[in-house]
């Protein structure tokens, strides 16, 4: 028996999250175990180093199973792609720890959150991106504010009720290409719906309904004149791009561009 580490791409449009439920909602890890039992697996579940809500996409998830597999490592990774649906696939598979646990372990994740501007509906970007208008004004400063460690209560919930909403954020970073736009953000870790809190405020600013202090003022959790609007932008922009662990290995989106 061995524990076996895998990087997991997938499209979340069909997914109700990745976390197998309880109901008959289809998830990312209710099909990955599915994929494994056909190879005679019989483990009871699979890690994955973090959860994906309804509709976000992957490409660098990480999860972690056991197995008694007598085959090599590239069989293992083609033989679980031929059992996983059309809108999942293995990229990677390596031997792991006994001990390894891609959620515990995992020191860093990256996201990032694709946008566009466009005041006509484009169906072939829409899967994969926010469409929003009116059109942004330079974001690139807003990403200057996120870096540190803060207590982003404004921004999200902690995933166990009264955890800490304290996070460190090593890097973040807006990029624009044409009429595109993508946040990059790493963080030890995230609370429940953050970067699409943060995404969805920054967007305000942008487009002038918010002014860019009210963003430090709510990080700071210093009373200001401005409360920040309620809302989230859409999950199909969101993408898990990348899980660093502490031996330095980094299971990651094989084409970050």
């Amino acid at each position: 028996m061995a524990r076996y580490q895998i990087i997991l791409a997938y499209d979340g449009t069909g997914f109700s999250g990745s976390q197998r439920q309880a109901t008959t909602r289809r998830t990312v890890q209710a099909e990955l175990e599915k994929a494994l039992r056909a190879l005679g697996w019989s483990g009871l579940t699979v890690f994955l180093a973090g959860r994906t809500d309804t509709g976000v996409h992957a490409s660098g998830q990480v999860a972690a199973f056991d197995f008694e597999w007598q085959h090599s490592l590239e069989d293992l990774n083609n033989a679980l792609n031929a059992n996983l649906p059309a809108d999942m696939a293995v990229r990677e598979v390596v031997l792991a720890a006994d001990n390894f646990h891609p959620r515990f372990d995992a020191t860093s994740r990256r996201y990032r959150y694709r946008l566009f501007c466009q005041s006509v509906r484009d169906p072939l970007r829409e899967r994969y991106a926010w469409r929003v208008w009116p059109p942004v004004s330079d974001l690139h400063p807003l990403a200057k504010i996120w870096p540190g460690r803060h207590d982003f209560a404004a921004f999200g919930t902690p995933p166990r009720r009264g955890g800490s909403s304290l996070r460190s954020v090593f890097s973040a970073e807006w990029q624009l290409q044409a009429d595109e736009w993508s946040f990059e953000i790493q963080a030890d870790a995230f609370l429940y719906r953050m970067v699409r809190r943060l995404v969805f405020v920054q967007v305000a600013v942008g487009q002038g309904r918010l002014p860019a202090q009210a963003l430090a003022q709510a990080l700071q959790r210093q009373p200001g004149v401005h409360s920040l609007p309620p809302g989230l932008a859409p999950p199909n922009g969101l993408t898990l791009v990348e899980v660093r662990f502490d031996n330095g290995r980094r299971l990651r989106d094989h084409n970050p561009g």
